[in-house]
């Protein structure tokens, strides 16, 4: 892609009600540990990372969203900090009505140049629920290793739920060894 089609940026209280459009969606919060938001939700969840660019601390983390035409799609996540072993965990939120174009795919590669290049993490993970086709066809079309299937290891939601663990280190990312690079 010669032209990148999202932006990402630093969340802001004026994306709440665009991002309750999609965070409000029974289906989209099908597979995440919340059920349908508010803006008042969001705010409550997310306010912490508002315009926030620290990893650091015990609620540090990254909240970016995605914008598509100067219309918010999404939003993106970087936290769980290991200083360590400098790790940290990622995970995304994308309206359906954003869906089958790429810009998922996009914006997530973005997110993880950023924790490689801008943050100079070593390693990031994803945690899917087995049952989100979307999620694991995107960490698998950008070429996060599954390291892990845990089985029925959380009550979530009324189910016994499949835990997916997914992973990339900084060198494979940057020598294409991953193919989202």
């Amino acid at each position: 892609m010669d032209r990148q089609r999202v932006r990402l940026r630093p969340f802001e209280e004026s994306d709440l009600e665009a991002m309750a459009t999609y965070r409000g969606d029974a289906d989209v919060c099908r597979f995440l540990p919340f059920e349908p938001q508010s803006p008042d939700d969001i705010r409550r969840r997310n306010g912490h990372l508002m315009g926030g660019t620290s990893l650091e601390g015990e609620r540090g983390g990254v909240m970016l969203v995605i914008e598509h035409d100067g219309t918010v799609i999404g939003d993106l996540v970087l936290f769980h900090l290991d200083i360590e072993a400098g790790s940290a965990e990622i995970g995304w939120v994308v309206s359906p009505a954003a869906s089958g174009r790429g810009l998922a795919t996009e914006a997530v590669r973005a997110l993880i140049d950023t924790a490689f290049e801008v943050y100079g993490l070593r390693r990031l993970v994803a945690q899917i629920d087995a049952d989100n086709a979307r999620s694991v066809a995107l960490a698998e079309r950008l070429g996060l290793r599954r390291e892990a299937h845990f089985v029925e290891n959380e009550w979530f939601k009324g189910r016994w739920s499949d835990l997916l663990v997914y992973a990339v280190l900084d060198r494979e990312w940057m020598s294409g060894d991953a193919s989202g690079a």
